[in-house]
């Protein structure tokens, strides 16, 4: 049996940022992962480019049923903070829209900054370890015992950095959830966030038929809205904007499209029929949206016009039309669920864990971080700030 000050669940994102702040202090620590490699989340991202952080983070860019959990740790240990280390390494990053930050070459360079950065700090890793067990003891020196396929091992500190169900074929799994309520944790309802919509009305046919198309709209739902491109694919909808609003969406209920965010549409249509009453409408929505998407919409939205000029149209019906622009209503079936999600929304309580060290109120050196618990970060860069900072907390204590 061996003995470390500190044992972590977990070898992704949060997981390593704990495991480095700890060893620095000294601290002998041991990460384990059931996975045959750590870090394969981070590989994978921002198509393996790694959209490691953003520069506009704030509070209002995460999901909690208790909003105010995630302030503390992320004040603490900042943005800035985290680039100040990839600078460090000399890793090359470049800037896209809305602040996302990414590195020029590879997802790789994030990874192996975090193991050189373990490696300098005494930080012990092993991977495919299955964890049979784990007991609370009366040892108040080694608090935990862990039952594994590579043996047993002691521990003061536990931290559970197992991340969520997003992507199981990473390696995701429920264990951190069960764990949490082994030592009386509340678990909050989990479902799959940051997910493409699907569809099982009319619309998949045409999402089938417009695969591969994008275009920015205006996306919305009575509780959020986001300005980003939506992709049409052969399974539904994809592409940024939905997966944002999907967070913030609730089974049954419809989504709204606006496809001219940036126009009103009742007047430009009425002004074209002035300027050009000779035009067909496909013809002039043409220069502005891909055909194949006018001719989609023309279907849904003025068949019986579709070969009268604009000059022949009723006013009324323009207007009609014109709100259908402004107003696509679409009704998603489900989700494509954890297999394609990049996180996932609820987990453990942040009532029952301290928002300074992420320890747990009810079970004394136990600390829960990441993704397992109920803080989930906006697209963009903010599911990983999370992890920098909620493990930057844990590690400062642990």
């Amino acid at each position: 049996m061996t003995s470390y000050d500190v044992i972590i669940i977990g070898g992704g994102a949060s997981g390593l940022m704990c495991a480095l702040q700890a060893g620095q202090r000294g601290r002998r620590v041991l990460v384990l992962d059931r996975s045959n490699k750590v870090g394969k989340k981070i590989l994978m991202s921002g198509g393996g480019r790694c959209n490691f952080m953003n520069l506009d983070v704030t509070p209002d860019n995460f999901l909690s049923d208790n909003p105010h959990f995630s302030i503390s740790a992320l004040k603490r240990y900042t943005q800035w903070d985290f680039l100040a280390l990839v600078d460090k390494h000399g890793i090359a990053w470049h800037e896209r829209k809305h602040g996302q930050l990414f590195c020029n070459e590879s997802a790789k360079d994030i990874l192996n900054m975090l193991l050189a950065e373990c490696a300098d700090a005494g930080v012990e890793i092993r991977t495919s370890c299955e964890i049979t067990g784990v007991k609370a003891t009366a040892d108040s020196g080694q608090r935990f015992l862990i039952d594994s396929s590579l043996g047993k091992f002691t521990g003061e500190s536990l931290v559970v950095a197992t991340g969520g169900l997003s992507i199981p074929t990473m390696g995701a799994s429920g264990f951190g959830y069960d764990l949490a309520r082994q030592f009386g944790h509340s678990v909050l309802p989990t479902r799959a966030g940051l997910v493409p919509f699907m569809f099982s009305d009319g619309f998949k046919a045409i999402s089938e038929r417009l695969s591969g198309l994008a275009h920015e709209v205006l996306m919305d739902n009575p509780r959020a809205s986001f300005r980003e491109n939506i992709l049409f694919t052969h399974r539904g909808l994809s592409g940024p904007a939905v997966l944002q609003l999907s967070n913030y969406w609730l089974p049954g209920e419809p989504v709204t499209v606006n496809l001219f965010p940036d126009e009103d549409m009742q007047h430009g249509l009425l002004a074209r029929k002035k300027s050009h009453p000779r035009s067909l409408l496909r013809t002039l929505l043409a220069e502005q949206l891909a055909r194949s998407l006018v001719d989609e919409l023309q279907a849904l939205l003025w068949p019986a016009y579709a070969e009268t000029p604009l000059a022949e149209i009723p006013d009324a019906q323009l207007l009609q039309i014109a709100d259908g622009l402004h107003g696509w209503v679409l009704r998603p079936s489900s989700t494509e669920g954890y297999r394609t999600a990049e996180v996932t929304l609820g987990g453990v309580s942040c009532d029952e864990v301290s928002s300074k060290t992420m320890e747990s109120k009810r079970q004394p050196g136990l600390y829960f971080i990441g993704e397992v618990l109920d803080v989930t970060g906006h697209l963009g860069g903010f599911n990983f700030q999370w992890a920098w900072s909620s493990g930057h907390a844990a590690g400062l204590v642990v």
